[in-house]
């Protein structure tokens, strides 16, 4: 049996409206696409590679939902400009829960048991292992949630200079013990991570893991900069390498 695709999760804003749960491989198709940008309505069109009527049938669905909305063309207000209105919660495979190499979750338990020191850390893994075996990724909660931290730390470590700024940081990591941090400063901001709390102790995936920092430094960073952020992990203890990097740099603002 193939694997289906997993089903993605979106909170309204409006606190009173719940969830969505989107399923339709065309309306994940779009939201894909609008996930990191606005887009026009032919532009949908043309990415999708649907007929127009259809595109336009799932944004209505898309929009009465609550999910997207649009604001009008400064230049041709004949034309939308459609965006996501809501927060991605995550995915999940309710067909086929996913298996974690070597039973992660057996692995994280043994050491949670014989490792003192480091209880609260394993906890956190263990608890975040047991939701991806049951089909359950919370890695966009995980960013959302560091985003909330680093925008509420962001007073306590800013300065005007981003030497002195970044330096703030690397303390704070260290005072935490969230790991040991250096950086390089240039177009794009480097930040390495050595003995990262997020990752450490989990085993090889081939695949980056610290959703929970990324979104810590976006937090940081898109408060620093006044402007929106992009961070990509690119070294990860569970990549095989010895330490996690992240990448930062302002995104690009779409004008018109």
């Amino acid at each position: 049996m193939s694997e289906q695709k997993p089903i993605q999760i979106f909170s309204n804003l409006n606190k009173n409206a719940g969830v969505n749960v989107v399923k339709s491989p065309v309306k994940l198709t779009i939201l894909e696409m609008l996930r990191d940008t606005e887009m026009e309505f032919d532009e949908i069109v043309s990415n999708t590679g649907k007929s127009k009527s259809t595109v336009s049938v799932h944004l209505k669905s898309l929009r009465e939902s609550g999910i997207i909305s649009y604001r009008l063309h400064p230049v041709d207000n004949r034309k939308k400009i459609f965006f996501i209105n809501s927060k991605y919660l995550g995915s999940v495979n309710i067909s086929e829960p996913k298996q974690i190499e070597e039973t992660q979750s057996d692995y994280l338990i043994k050491n949670l048991v014989d490792n003192d020191e480091e209880f609260s850390t394993l906890l956190f893994h263990t608890l975040k292992s047991m939701l991806i075996q049951e089909g359950v990724n919370i890695d966009p909660i995980l960013q959302s949630t560091g985003n909330s931290i680093g925008k509420s730390i962001f007073e306590k470590l800013y300065d005007d200079d981003l030497d002195i700024f970044m330096e703030n940081i690397a303390n704070f990591w260290q005072r935490k013990g969230l790991g040991r941090l250096t950086f390089k400063i240039g177009q794009t901001i480097k930040v390495t991570t050595y003995d990262c709390f997020e990752c450490k102790f989990l085993p090889k995936t081939g695949k980056p893991a610290c959703f929970l920092d990324t979104g810590i430094f976006e937090g940081l960073f898109t408060e620093f900069f006044n402007l929106p952020v992009s961070v990509i992990e690119t070294q990860c203890y569970t990549m095989g390498d010895e330490k996690c990097v992240f990448e930062i740099e302002p995104k690009q603002v779409k004008s018109y």
